[in-house]
């Protein structure tokens, strides 16, 4: 066992100690004050166990996001992560069972942010640090599509020389993710024009039966062998029973694995044309997150990662997962960034979400180890 595993197994109680106060500071992502709050117990967190500098990022509309910074070396490595929540106040509890700890946000991902404290307290702890300065980027909008701080995130990416994102290791098991499909939204406006349906339907548009060609056509769109996904989730149409509807509204998902079948994909999107005479279509929105690909950089930080968890007698795989990241972003830069480096467990977004007690400290060591091979 090495030093740094030893280290952290010796302290896991006060890690998971930590964890508990953090996830008790609930933070709904639309809840700027809660938000706060929580980023507020985060930044005494960070100042109790590393002595970090931190900088507040203001905003009026969504959370404050900080960035948090240990160490003074000429080597930058940035940790990426968030501190919102997809659960509102009171929705979850928290609670153990079975070596499992339940509740709002401890896998997506407040686990992570934890253990990379605590990995990197045991560098500093232990005179492992080195010549390494080590940011932590951590947001407070990453939940609803980071829109007051991807700009934020890139630019201060572009200052590091890799990005480790601490979200989630997959579900059951403990593998890191290599690749993510980037993620887009349309919202699609359809015209028509009203008529009686009993007494005059001839001289109507049925803004309805365009919506039901156009949603045809979207999901045929869909092509799983290249990991295209298109699904309309929401689908509005018309006002009364007896009336030809002369509107409709169509909200699109996108999931795509790389930026070429992106582009690709919002041609023909922004590129469609009414079925039905008389009809018109707005298209709006497009990409919102690029894909996560394995690029020659990325693969490279992979190896380092699997060269670390050799050290530590783990063994790691790469995924390719759907959900979409922070780290999408830093990767589309050219920054090389590894994703899913956070807690074991399951069950993100969903009313069972845990994480597992006794990979925390495991977890904790791998991103440790990682760090000191940069």
């Amino acid at each position: 066992m090495s030093a740094v595993q030893e280290y952290l197994r010796l302290h896991s109680d006060v890690l998971l100690a930590d964890l508990k106060r953090l996830v008790l500071a609930e933070s709904p992502s639309t809840d700027k004050r809660a938000v706060d709050a929580c980023g507020e117990v985060l930044q005494d967190i960070m100042a109790q166990r590393i002595g970090a500098t931190v900088e507040v990022v203001a905003r009026e509309e969504y959370g404050n996001h900080l960035m948090f910074t240990v160490g003074k070396g000429p080597k930058r490595t940035a940790v990426l992560g968030h501190f919102d929540t997809v659960w509102d106040i009171g929705r979850l509890s928290l609670r153990v069972e079975e070596g499992k700890l339940y509740g709002p946000g401890i896998l997506d991902m407040k686990g992570g942010l934890i253990q990379a404290i605590w990995a990197t307290k045991a560098l500093i702890d232990l005179g492992l640090l080195g010549d390494r300065q080590i940011r932590f980027l951590c947001s407070s909008d990453e939940e609803i599509g980071s829109p007051s701080s991807r700009e934020w995130i890139e630019s201060e990416a572009r200052l590091c020389e890799q990005v480790l994102v601490v979200e989630p290791a997959t579900s059951h098991t403990n593998e890191l993710k290599i690749e993510r499909k980037g993620t887009g939204r349309f919202d699609i406006k359809i015209k028509g024009r009203a008529a009686h349906a009993g007494n005059n339907p001839e001289d109507g548009i049925s803004a309805v039966h365009e919506m039901a060609e156009q949603i045809l056509f979207l999901h045929g769109l869909n092509a799983p062998e290249l990991g295209t996904t298109i699904n309309v989730g929401i689908a509005n149409g018309g006002l009364r029973t007896n009336v030809i509807a002369d509107s409709a509204e169509l909200s699109v998902d996108l999931r795509v694995s790389s930026l070429a079948e992106a582009r690709r994909i919002e041609s023909i999107v922004k590129d469609m044309k009414p079925c039905l005479a008389g009809a018109q279509i707005a298209v709006s929105g497009g990409l919102v997150r690029p894909p996560l690909e394995y690029t020659p950089l990325n693969q490279k930080l992979f190896a380092v990662a699997q060269e670390a968890a050799e050290a530590l007698g783990i063994q790691i795989k790469g995924a390719s997962v759907g959900g979409g990241s922070d780290g999408n972003f830093t990767s589309a830069i050219g920054i090389p960034t590894l994703d899913g480096l956070g807690a074991t467990g399951v069950g993100p977004h969903s009313t069972h979400e845990h994480i597992i007690i006794s990979d925390l400290p495991v977890r904790a060591a791998l991103l440790a180890e990682l760090i000191q091979r940069l």
